[in-house]
């Protein structure tokens, strides 16, 4: 059944909808066909303001209709209508907010006085239409204005309908049963309407005060301030207060800005980007902006509480981008706007940031957090800033003046410079990745032309404010030529060394990019020269050139247009050759580059981060990050993001990373962990490994392939296994701090032992970073023995035609050690014709010595392999047998020659120089002496050569053997 309220809501709507009908076509339809033509900034928003009303009030009355009809139908049919169908009450706030945006139009309106000026084009119209509204209103005089008339005809019928809205939901909820299903409704709907009351009488005071505000005004204030949206909450000529150090006239604050009047000035300030400090003397209080910060002071503290109070509610709404609902700070704790808001901002004081709009976060007027920066010039700044500066990673575009070019610079900030680790892509296709301080390049890094560059190089190495400085690697693809050596102020100034793509070798002192004094010339066939050079690095002068066959010619060089090189001097002919192991001993830059200072600018940042305890803010500027690389600079904004793994994962990472580092403290445990950690580019030891891996393939691959740089290479490699255990050290006190512990006594001593150290580097990160060094390492150890390999490789191709007893023979091995069981005959065969049959097994193991890269485990193999003979041996003779020297050298050739393998000098030295120096006078020591050149024992004459010397001379020595066989009795 339903009750008297209800027949009295379908009566207010009735009348409601009518009344809006009718105030259309009196009021809102003239209105418009008499609004001014839009020829005029002034005219265009008033017939919009206009229209938008318009629109409000069809849509005002579309949901009365639809108010009406829920009604209808609940009374005609209220035992199955229930009421909750009412659209008051189940759809209240979707009428609540058609109300607010009629309410908004309306207020908008008086606010530019729009109803005054499209009455003032038909006014002989509108004074005829008077008396129809008077009808329409009640309380209106005889003598009121048509504006005012106007006003009221729009207004009126909305506050009455509201107030009755209000008045008979309010009766309705007492006759609705307290647990009724729709009793919540109507309460709900009673107490919206009840704030939308309280909500429209607010809005329409400050519209209309802000109407009256604009004659206070001259014409340039009104022209600057009279928006729609603007809204006058609290002047200071109500309220006094004054301004310091800006001695404002006059201050108002509106819904959305602060404004401060000085002469013809008007200084406004968005609220979303205004932040209060409260004073200390109860009558202050401080306002800071992005560019400025200004001083409030009130009269007394009631003035000051006022405009505090009005500040803090005005900004919190202004941030939560609409009007408070039900009125400002009615019911509603004061709340603190928070000091961190994201914002859009343009900045107008000269600097950096001139004319730039900023659009991210803020913390009390400065950009703090992630942002974007954008200049009118299309400079772009994308990234992290911190007080007003960009601190962090960010991203900057800079525009060139060619057209849709632009450097790239993905890099770390510090207080609004470039610092810690970059990557930055040049429009001129350049690229730079290294480390930068105070926006200039500095610390370790590689620079690299573009790829089709009419003059490409590649610069690997330190920097200084800007300019290549200390130890540097420079690659003239033009010329062929590398540098290897000092630079400063951007030019080669020090001890260097320059490799030519030919083979010449040149080592001295550089000035102002220029080779002075004396220095040495190595040549690809191994002539030397010592002496002087003019700056093209032509001999020039007093010099010595020693020929590779042991002459020396002494005297004076030069050299003349189309005469080439001549000289004058005394040829020395007397000297025998020298020995391959002397040469081999020419190795460039040894004393010239300590290998401890070669790299610091690589160790640095990572030694640095790990003594600062692993920070997460220090992680990606010192260790670098991974990113997409793209030569391609575009202009679009999707090109400023950067795909490089995110901070948090990182450094939940290492986190992680640290604690499985305490889970392996032992050494079967610890190796794996390395392991697992140097193949892990993420992890700072993996991370480091590759950027050592890069500074050696930029000196030693490609033109740095030179055998005279071998020693400089092994030095390299010892010294990186040295500085990552080291890393791992530091790492490991790390993750003790964290725990709350530290290094026991014992690890202490340990760790100061420098003894105790080397056999940790060589034992157990040597051996694992060796693989990542070897291509280039082992090329260089090739390249360096590959006269000693080619006689040796002759030796093996002579030794290979012989077969198994007349090599045995021709080898002096004792018949009784010949293991002929093995040599298993077919027909027509002889023992003198069968090859490759004895030994088998150690031959097999031998030819292992290729599969691994680990001198430990060649040197395992290399023992296994004598211990195959022995077994061989002890076979054959049918008991354990241990081979004296001059028994085991004869078969270990036999062995090593049936193997065949390639460049074993090449191996054998290698094995030598990296090798842990546990094992120096060992077992392993002994054995690979037993290979390598050099001699034994002089026991006999085979015996006082090694195994590998030995083989290099056979192809002269068969040639001498006492025939007892043909060759042509060789298959």
């Amino acid at each position: 059944m339903c009750s008297p309220e209800e027949a009295a809501l379908l009566r207010l709507e009735e009348v409601f909808s009518a009344t809006l009908a009718r105030v259309n076509s009196l009021v809102l339809q003239p209105l418009l066909s008499a609004a001014p033509e839009p020829s005029e900034p002034q005219s265009r928003e008033c017939l919009r303001l206009l229209q938008q009303l318009h629109k409000s009030s069809q849509q005002l009355w579309e949901v009365t209709e639809e108010s009406l009809h829920s009604l209808r139908e609940r009374l005609r049919r209220p035992d199955s209508t229930g009421l909750e169908s009412l659209l008051l009450l189940r759809g209240a706030d979707h009428v609540l907010q058609v109300y607010t945006e009629y309410i908004e139009s309306y207020t908008s309106c008086i606010v530019v006085q729009a109803f005054q000026k499209a009455a003032k084009r038909r006014s002989e119209f509108w004074r005829g239409q008077l008396k129809a509204l008077r009808q329409l209103l009640s309380g209106v005089g005889s003598k009121g204005s048509v504006g005012t008339a106007l006003i009221q005809a729009l207004r009126q019928p909305l506050t009455h309908h509201v107030q009755q809205y209000v008045l008979l939901l309010l009766s309705l909820a007492d006759t609705v049963p307290e647990r009724h299903p729709a009793r919540e409704l109507v309460v709900n709907a009673a107490t919206l309407f009840g704030n939308l009351q309280s909500f429209m009488r607010q809005a329409l005071d400050q519209a209309v005060a802000t109407q009256a505000l604009w004659h206070s005004l001259s014409s340039r204030q009104r022209d600057a301030l009279c928006t729609p949206a603007h809204r006058l909450l609290q002047d200071s000529q109500d309220v006094p207060v004054t301004v310091t150090p800006l001695r404002a006239e006059r201050v108002m604050l509106f819904d959305d800005a602060l404004v401060l009047l000085q002469g013809h000035s008007v200084h406004t300030f968005d609220l979303k980007l205004v932040w209060m400090d409260p004073g200390q003397d109860g009558c202050t209080f401080h306002l800071l902006t992005p560019e400025e910060e200004f001083s409030f002071r009130a009269q007394d503290p009631q003035g000051h509480a006022v405009w505090l109070w009005k500040v803090t509610q005005a900004v919190c709404q202004a941030l939560r981008g609409k009007k408070d609902f039900p009125v400002l700070g009615a019911g509603l704790e004061p709340s603190e706007p928070p000091a961190c808001r994201s914002v859009g901002y343009t900045f107008r004081a000269e600097g950096r940031f001139c004319q730039a709009t900023y659009e991210g976060e803020w913390c009390r007027g400065r950009p703090h957090g992630k942002g974007t920066l954008k200049w009118p010039d299309g400079q772009n700044h994308v990234g992290d800033f911190r007080q007003g500066l960009e601190h962090g990673f960010g991203i900057r575009l800079m525009p060139q003046a060619s057209e849709d070019r632009f450097d790239c610079y993905k890099c770390h900030w510090r207080e609004g410079t470039m610092s810690g680790y970059g990557i930055c892509e040049y429009g001129t296709e350049e690229v730079y990745k290294g480390y930068f301080q105070e926006g200039l390049r500095h610390g370790f890094g590689v620079f690299e032309s573009a790829p089709l560059a009419a003059q490409p190089f590649r610069y690997t190495g330190h920097w200084e404010k800007g300019q290549r400085s200390g130890y540097g690697i420079q690659d003239d693809s033009d010329r062929g030529e590398r540098y290897i050596g000092m630079w400063q102020a951007d030019q080669r100034h020090g001890r260097g060394v320059v490799v030519t793509q030919a083979g010449v070798c040149y080592q001295g002192t550089f000035h102002a990019d220029k080779m002075v004094g004396p220095g040495i010339l190595l040549s690809e066939d191994d002539s030397l020269y010592e002496g002087t050079f003019t700056k093209d690095l032509t001999l020039m002068g007093k010099g010595k050139v020693t020929f590779p066959n042991g002459f020396t010619l002494e005297g004076s060089f030069g050299s003349g247009a189309g005469r080439g090189l001549h000289t004058q001097g005394v040829l020395d002919t007397s000297a025998l050759p020298p020995d391959l192991s002397s040469i081999c001993k020419r190795q460039l830059g040894l004393g010239a580059f300590p290998v401890e200072n070669r790299w610091q600018g690589v160790y640095g940042p990572f030694r640095d981060f790990v003594s600062a305890g692993c920070p997460r803010d220090l992680q990606e500027a010192l260790l670098g990050f991974h990113v997409q690389s793209s030569r391609e600079l575009r202009k679009s904004q999707d090109y400023l993001c950067c795909g490089r793994t995110q901070p948090e994962d990182s450094v939940g990472r290492i986190k992680d990373s640290l604690e499985e580092l305490l889970r392996h403290r032992e050494p079967e445990a610890l190796q794996q962990y390395l392991r697992k950690a140097l193949s892990n580019s993420l992890h700072p030891l993996g991370k480091l490994l590759q950027r050592l891996m890069l500074t050696f393939q930029a000196t030693y691959a490609g033109v740095g392939a030179n055998k005279h740089l071998q020693g400089l290479a092994q030095e390299e490699v010892k010294q990186h296994a040295q500085e990552l255990w080291a890393t791992y050290r530091g790492l490991l006190r790390v993750a003790l701090q964290h725990k709350g512990q530290a290094l026991d006594k014992e690890e202490e001593e340990e760790e100061e032992d420098a003894e105790t150290r080397d056999l940790h580097v060589h034992g157990l990160v040597l051996p694992l970073v060796l693989p990542s060094f070897y291509s280039e390492l082992f090329t260089l150890y090739l390249l360096l023995h590959e006269r000693e390999d080619s006689l040796y490789s002759q030796g093996i191709t002579s030794l290979s035609l012989v077969p198994d007893t007349k090599l045995l023979e021709f080898l002096e091995v004792q018949k009784h050690l010949w293991p002929l069981k093995d040599l298993t005959l077919t027909t027509n065969q002889r023992y003198s014709l069968v090859r490759d049959k004895c030994f088998l097994s150690a031959t097999e193991c031998l030819q292992k010595i290729m599969t691994t890269v680990d001198p430990q485990e060649k040197l395992e193999v290399l023992e296994r392999t004598y211990g195959e003979i022995e077994a061989t041996v002890s076979r054959v003779l049918g008991r354990d047998h241990k081979l004296p020297m001059d028994d085991l050298l004869p078969l270990l050739i036999y062995v090593v020659s049936r193997a065949r393998i390639q460049h074993l000098g090449a191996e054998i030295h290698l094995i030598r120089d990296m090798m842990d120096p546990i094992h120096t006078g060992g077992l392993y020591d002994f054995l690979l002496t037993a290979l390598e050149v050099g001699q034994l024992a002089p026991a006999s004459p085979l015996s006082r050569q090694s195994c590998y010397e030995h083989i290099q001379k056979e192809d002269m020595r068969l040639h001498r053997f006492p025939g007892h066989w043909d060759s042509r009795e060789l298959w």
